[in-house]
């Protein structure tokens, strides 16, 4: 059984039986003349000892009243030697242990320079002062003790929140990076797949590249989820995630998958990005072109990437529908989009093209 988990009052009261016998052994022995030990002096033992029950509630009180019990000890005629008082010993122990400063600074100015001052004896009074001041020490001890225990706990539950947050977000970074790979993977091939009897009557070759597209796509789609799929098996690394160098690649891939012309233009002096940027700004291309492949039907689309300030604002605008394509990025791919950017300091909004006609999303990465 933990004692920890008992109450305290259970604890505290075994604790008080204890150093009551221990006050009361004394008393067991014979008197010189051979008759009975004065009451008051069993009143003085238990008046010491019993206060320890409430000594964690007002330790203070409970040091004071067994020192005044201990003090008043010495007005008993014909008692046993006391040399230990043990209820005040540990009123000390708690005091120093648990009580404020001012407290704990008055007990023991207060009990050590009250050993010399009401003992005959200077030997036993400095043994006193020694004894008091080691149960003050001691108290202090554990107190130092229990307070780095407490900085190690937190510590740790700081250490559990924060792998705990950690493996949280890298599961909703894989299962949004698991989204807008498949997404894309099968827009493109829905896409080649719909141009196909168009693809055949123009011949083999147009046949064949609808086929080498799909087979492209399938492939990168493949290998960038076993990257991923890898990290989730033990010892596995972080999964390399596509930078602002893969975009052209990705605008020329979805141009080259249906009927909608994509082009790419760059502007302004290209700062530097840190590593979850590039993936951000890559992945909300990603899932843009995607949507509009899904909803808009444009025959033209834009990619703009633009420096401004070592920010990269990214513009993606179609001629398509626009209400479709509001609709099918109202979903979990604009709130991708907007978890992605906001993770590296960023904006996302999205909405009708400024023409009237067609969709724009808009994002700016830090």
């Amino acid at each position: 059984m933990d004692v920890r988990r008992l109450p305290w009052y259970v604890t505290d009261g075994a604790l008080a039986v204890v150093a009551l016998l221990a006050q009361l052994a004394p008393f067991s022995g014979t008197p010189w003349a051979g008759e009975s030990w004065p009451v008051t002096g069993y009143l003085v033992a238990v008046a010491v000892s019993v206060p320890v029950v409430f000594r964690r509630k007002a330790p203070f009180a409970v040091l004071a009243l067994s020192e005044l019990a201990a003090v008043a000890y010495t007005f008993v005629p014909d008692g046993p030697r006391q040399p230990l008082w043990y209820g005040a010993l540990i009123a000390m122990f708690t005091v120093a242990a648990q009580a404020p400063r001012w407290q704990r600074i008055t007990a023991i100015v207060v009990i050590v320079w009250g050993a010399f001052f009401f003992t005959g004896s200077l030997e036993t009074a400095a043994r006193g002062a020694l004894l008091w001041t080691a149960a003050y020490a001691t108290g202090r001890a554990w107190a130092n003790r229990q307070e780095h225990l407490r900085v190690l706990q937190e510590r740790a539950r700081h250490l559990e929140r924060e792998r705990e947050l950690e493996a949280e977000r890298e599961r909703s970074r894989i299962a949004r990076d698991m989204h807008d790979i498949l997404a894309h993977a099968v827009s493109i091939t829905i896409a080649q797949a719909e141009a196909g009897p168009i693809a055949m009557r123009h011949g083999p070759e147009r046949t064949e590249a609808a086929f080498e597209a799909i087979a492209t796509a399938g492939r990168e789609a493949m290998s960038q989820l076993r990257r991923i799929l890898g990290v989730l098996e033990v010892g596995g690394e972080r999964v390399p995630q596509p930078t602002l160098a893969g975009i052209p690649t990705l605008v020329e891939q979805v141009s080259g998958a249906g009927s909608t012309v994509v082009t790419l233009t760059v502007s302004g002096e290209p700062g530097t990005l840190s590593a979850d940027a590039e993936v951000a700004a890559y992945r909300i291309v990603q899932e843009a072109l995607t949507n509009m492949m899904k909803h808009a039907r444009a025959r033209t689309a834009t990619v703009a990437l633009d420096w401004r300030d070592g920010d990269l604002h990214v513009t993606v605008t179609d001629d398509g529908v626009g209400a479709k394509a509001a609709a099918g990025a109202g979903g979990r791919g604009l709130a991708g989009m907007r978890v992605r950017a906001e993770s590296c300091g960023g904006t996302v909004s999205a909405g009708p093209a400024p023409a009237g006609r067609g969709f724009e999303v808009r994002a700016t990465v830090r």
